[in-house]
């Protein structure tokens, strides 16, 4: 037993720094006009102006100013929830925000926000390359019904090369939002 349990801790030490190596095997390397090797790894820390920038959308959400939310989304945006579903274009999100808000929902709140901007220069799967800002925070709203919804959303947002949100991607539990739309 003492020889399988000496054996499982090297082969996961084996397979480790394998792991290392296949990652720094993917880090680019470019040239300057100096001559200086630069390596690019496969993602960095973005500038924090994507985090202020989605800070400033969610107090607007809140607020319910969903021109001034909808003002840095590219017209080609895509909006996609976890379960599937899925808006395409500016004016489709803006009118289903803008009838959720006003419909559907009394209020809004975003609290114990976490935004963290990266950039995306070598996608390790099916992520787009870019700068994306990978957001969590609470949300609780309070619909129409009378009912109150309080859960962790998670909401990634990829920018275009005009620094527009062109992609959000947003992870939540859909049960509790129906319970709370339900009369």
């Amino acid at each position: 037993m003492k020889k399988m349990l000496v054996w499982a801790l090297g082969s996961l030490l084996f397979i480790g720094c394998d792991n290392d190596k296949a990652t720094e095997s993917k880090m680019e390397t470019t040239v300057t006009p100096a001559g200086t090797k630069v390596e690019t790894p496969p993602a960095a820390f973005a500038d924090a102006k994507y985090a202020d920038i989605a800070r400033k959308g969610v107090a607007a959400l809140s607020s319910g100013d969903i021109d001034g939310w909808m003002a840095d989304f590219a017209d080609n945006a895509v909006y996609l929830w976890n379960n599937g579903d899925s808006l395409v274009g500016k004016a489709a999100i803006s009118a289903y925000w803008k009838n959720r808000r006003t419909t559907v929902m009394d209020s809004i709140s975003f609290s114990n926000q976490i935004w963290l901007p990266i950039t995306v220069n070598q996608p390790q799967s099916v992520e787009q390359a870019g700068t994306w800002v990978l957001g969590w925070y609470m949300v609780k709203a309070k619909y129409k019904t009378g009912k109150t919804m309080q859960q962790w959303i998670h909401t990634d947002l990829h920018f275009d090369a005009s620094d527009k949100i062109d992609r959000t991607i947003q992870y939540l539990d859909r049960v509790p939002i129906n319970a709370a739309m339900n009369k």
